[in-house]
């Protein structure tokens, strides 16, 4: 029976490294070797030129983005603050909670005339 040939991207690492790191690294290698989709043109014709570096072979649109894909977790949630996304969120979040603080102050301070005018009362008998 002839030798099995080893095929796929973790073919020279052979039984190194244990079966996680293997398998972890065949996923990385997978997805870097895939074609992305450019974000200039649309088209799925982006591969990568070097580390961090991505070439569109359509449009020759260079950008740069992670090691291994051309966009990152990190630099989503970078894009997201910079157009002020963020922001939109956080001053939404503020306008929830401000009818519920104006509801309050405005019991208390119904509560507060009230009080006063008990005291009014008080005074003028």
């Amino acid at each position: 029976m002839p030798k099995m040939k080893k095929v796929g991207p973790s073919r020279g690492l052979g039984p190194r490294y244990g079966v996680t790191v293997r398998k972890r690294y065949v996923k990385v290698m997978a997805s870097m070797k895939i074609r992305h989709k450019c974000p200039s043109c649309s088209f799925t014709r982006v591969k990568r030129k070097s580390v961090g570096v991505w070439l569109c072979r359509k449009c020759g649109f260079t950008f740069t983005g992670g090691a291994y894909t051309p966009t990152t977790k990190l630099g989503i949630v970078a894009k997201r603050s910079a157009h002020g996304l963020a922001a939109e969120e956080a001053v939404k979040t503020a306008e929830k909670t401000v009818p519920e603080e104006q509801e309050q102050t405005e019991v208390e301070t119904e509560e507060i005339e009230e009080a006063a005018e008990e005291k009014t009362e008080e005074e003028e008998d």
